[in-house]
C-alpha cells in the first residue's frame, strides 16, 4: 500500500484533490518551461486540470498515487508527486513542481523521504525514475536523494513539448 502521507521539514505531500485544480493551472501545468520534459503539454484550461485530476483519481490508491506537494509553513501547492508501483517488489516516480520553487532544494528533499521509505517497506527492492537526457536539474534531484544512473535508455520517452519522437533517458534508482 501507498501512504496516505508523507512529511518533510519544509514539505507535505498529501494526496491530490479536486480543489487543487485551480493551484496547480495557475501554478504549474500552464507554464512550457515547467512542463518541458513531462509527458503532457501545458494545459490550455482548467479543464486540462481537471482532467489530468480525475485521472489521479481513478488509479488504484495501492498501485499509484499521486501527491500534492504542499509547504509545510504556508500550505501553499507548490508541485506534484507521483509514486506507481507496477510491480510489487519495485516503486516508480516522477514529479513537478513551479518555476519559482526550483533552486531550493525542495524535490530533493521529497524524493529523499519517499525513498528512504521505500527502502524500509518489506519486499520494495527498488525506486526507479527516468529523466530526458538533457534535463539536468531533474539528474542532479535523483543524485542528490541518493538514486544512482544506471545508464541510458535509448529512445525511451516522448516528451511532446521538446519531440514528437522517442527521447533518451537516464535511467537512475535505488535498490537495497
Amino acid at each position: 500500500m501507498l501512504p496516505d502521507r508523507f512529511e518533510t521539514p519544509r514539505l507535505i505531500l498529501r494526496p491530490i484533490a479536486a480543489d487543487d485544480a485551480p493551484a496547480i493551472f495557475t501554478g504549474y501545468a500552464q507554464d512550457p518551461e515547467v512542463v518541458r520534459f513531462v509527458l503532457w503539454r501545458p494545459h490550455q484550461s482548467m479543464t486540462d486540470t481537471e482532467a489530468y485530476i480525475a485521472r489521479c483519481l481513478e488509479a488504484p490508491a495501492d498501485r499509484e498515487r499521486t501527491y500534492a506537494v504542499l509547504g509545510r509553513t504556508e500550505g501553499r501547492l507548490l508541485g506534484a508527486f507521483a509514486l506507481r508501483r507496477p510491480e510489487p517488489y519495485r516503486v516508480d516516480c516522477g514529479y513537478v513542481l513551479a518555476r519559482a520553487e526550483w533552486g531550493r532544494g525542495l524535490m530533493t528533499e521529497a524524493l529523499t523521504e519517499v525513498a528512504q521509505w521505500t527502502m524500509r517497506q518489506d519486499g520494495i527492492w527498488r525506486i526507479g525514475a527516468v529523466c530526458d537526457v538533457e534535463n539536468r536539474a531533474s539528474a542532479r534531484v535523483m543524485e542528490k536523494a541518493g538514486l544512482q544512473r544506471e545508464g541510458i535508455l535509448r529512445r525511451w520517452l516522448i516528451h511532446p513539448i521538446v519531440s514528437a519522437e522517442p527521447r533518451d533517458c537516464f535511467s537512475y534508482a535505488m535498490v537495497r
